[in-house]
């Protein structure tokens, strides 16, 4: 009599390997977004032109340290950051909304806890002195029909050197003069590049400064973008939509 093999038995031990290897694999992935890297998109124009709606970017997690705002649904409920790093001025920073602490926001940092910080014709000074505002090149986007548009574009300096593009678009804006800003302890002030179409540290009301514990993390690298006239999932597209020469951008 000739023994009857079992081949069914390979077959579970291959696809218990599979699952092992899949299971490994979604761990690594969490750890990455809960302590590394978590992605972000951009859903608004107001860091335009450094970032445009449609860009995706993978923000750092431990550039700051960690708060409650760093894990997903609030899992770990704890006060302060642990390990924590401070930002710095011209950072392009995820934060959440001090009124409203589930939805989002990334701007840079203007202002230093303990700063004064104003807008006055459209130049911004911290602590009484201007920050040096040189016109550049216009930049060149579309309007809501597709036509072409121009933006007066402008660099900054900010006093520890950090230099940045900023956009603005109506010489004498809504907050293009405003009172002094005195930022409190443990709180930073956040503008967005998009100086006539950002909602941000500017607005009291809405935003104002922002506790260093909302933070998330400083924002890295564009690792995809797509014209906000798709979407990722229409990947048949996006031969026609896809951002080539953004992609792996610093974000600052």
């Amino acid at each position: 009599m000739s023994a009857e093999i079992d081949t069914d038995k390979p077959r579970r031990s291959e696809l218990w390997d599979i699952v092992k290897v899949v299971i490994h694999a979604l761990i690594l992935a969490a750890v990455v977004r809960v302590f590394l890297f978590q992605p972000f998109n951009i859903p608004s124009g107001s860091m335009m032109g450094t970032l445009l709606v449609g860009d995706y970017l993978f923000v750092s997690k431990y550039s700051y340290g960690y708060s409650r705002f760093s894990f997903p649904f609030g899992v770990v409920d704890f006060s302060g950051r642990a390990w924590a790093g401070e930002p710095e001025r011209g950072d392009v920073a995820v934060f959440r909304l001090p009124r409203e602490t589930s939805t989002d926001y990334i701007k840079r940092v203007i202002g230093l806890p303990g700063d004064e910080i104003q807008m006055q014709g459209g130049v911004l000074y911290i602590n009484g002195k201007a920050i040096p505002k040189h016109k550049i090149e216009d930049y060149v986007g579309t309007d809501g029909y597709g036509h072409e548009a121009r933006i007066p574009r402008f660099e900054e300096t900010l006093p520890n050197g950090v230099k940045y593009l900023v956009l603005d678009a109506r010489p004498d804006g809504e907050l293009d003069t405003t009172g002094i800003y005195k930022v409190p302890p443990g709180h930073y002030f956040m503008m967005g590049d998009n100086r006539d179409n950002s909602q941000d540290s500017r607005v009291t009301h809405a935003v104002g400064p922002v506790p260093v514990e909302n933070f998330v993390g400083r924002a890295e690298i564009i690792f995809f973008s797509i014209d906000e006239r798709s979407s990722w999932w229409r990947f048949w597209e996006w031969p026609y939509y896809i951002r080539w020469s953004r992609l792996f951008d610093l974000t600052r």
